[in-house]
């Protein structure tokens, strides 16, 4: 797990400046929390998986945004965001 030490450059345009990172093991990004700031600084955690390698290089296919207590931990309802990405090609 990563912790930003500070947000992100104000010039940098992104839904939240302050974002959470979880890796696996093996160094893929597995989760991220953060506060969108453009929806009322609603929290999500944003998990990916189902990595696929496709020219070298590894794409998670598997997107799900659910939402974020203030403890840190996620719900299971209600799903905010599900995106699965298929026919991934590389040019």
């Amino acid at each position: 797990m990563a912790t930003p030490d500070r947000p992100l450059p104000a010039e940098l345009e992104v839904f939240s400046k302050t974002q959470t990172i979880y890796l696996g093991d093996d160094g893929l990004l597995r989760r991220m929390d953060y506060d969108i700031e453009i929806a009322g600084n609603t929290s999500g955690a944003h998990y990916v998986h189902d990595y696929i390698e496709v020219a070298g290089i590894k794409f998670p296919t598997r997107r799900r945004i659910y939402p974020r207590q203030a403890d840190g931990s996620s719900l299971s309802e209600p799903l905010v965001v599900s995106i699965d990405l298929v026919g991934i090609e590389v040019s």
